[in-house]
């Protein structure tokens, strides 16, 4: 069986365009994705956690997984070899669409694997290690950083919803249920209602 996986980090991200890169990627080698396995979740989180994980257990022998790129596998150098030493170890086949790698169980894929994963984790500790030199930077030159005093809050995602809260506590509602059903946490609306005495 071919799998086709997608994986982006939050729900403001579209699966779409990894999706329409893997049909066209499969189309030009004349290969059908028989199943789709689609998330959303940080890659940070422990493989064994995602439907990656549950996927890896039911995938056979000469089985293929096509991904847009091995960063869509994990967020740091282990994770990502660790998935890939299952899939070489059980002689599954993983593709990826932007650097066209083919990667099965041989030498040339492992080191292939390890030079890749290590330049990416080594890129994302550089881009964190200058954007907090340049925090440091701007603080040391007096920026004052964060939020400006009065800014736009997450409070403000409530504004305008004030007859939907109040309809919501007229029906006996917790306020668990509500901050859920609005998209905030629980803080953010017992703010919003100490600040509109009407709701509270």
């Amino acid at each position: 069986m071919i799998y086709g996986y997608v994986r982006v980090s939050t729900d403001k991200q579209s699966t779409e365009n990894q999706r329409f890169e893997i049909e066209k990627f499969a189309k030009a080698k004349s290969m059908r994705i028989d199943r789709w396995v689609e998330e959303t979740i940080s890659g940070t989180t422990d493989v064994a956690e995602r439907q990656l994980g549950r996927l890896i257990k039911q995938i056979r022998k000469g089985d293929m997984l096509v991904t847009t790129e091995l960063s869509r596998l994990g967020r740091n150098l282990m994770q990502v070899m660790s998935f890939l030493h299952q899939c070489m170890e059980r002689d599954i086949f993983v593709l990826t669409v932007k650097e066209r790698y083919e990667l099965g169980n041989n030498i040339n894929s492992k080191i292939l694997a390890f030079a890749f994963s290590l330049s990416a984790e080594i890129e994302r500790n550089l881009i964190s290690q200058r954007t907090k030199e340049a925090l440091a930077r701007k603080k040391k030159e007096g920026t004052k950083l964060g939020r400006p005093k009065g800014g736009k809050s997450e409070q403000y995602k409530l504004s305008g919803k004030e007859s939907q809260i109040r309809k919501l506590l007229e029906e006996k509602k917790t306020r668990l249920y509500i901050s859920k059903k609005l998209g905030v946490n629980r803080q953010t609306l017992r703010d919003f209602m100490r600040m509109n005495p009407e709701l509270d």
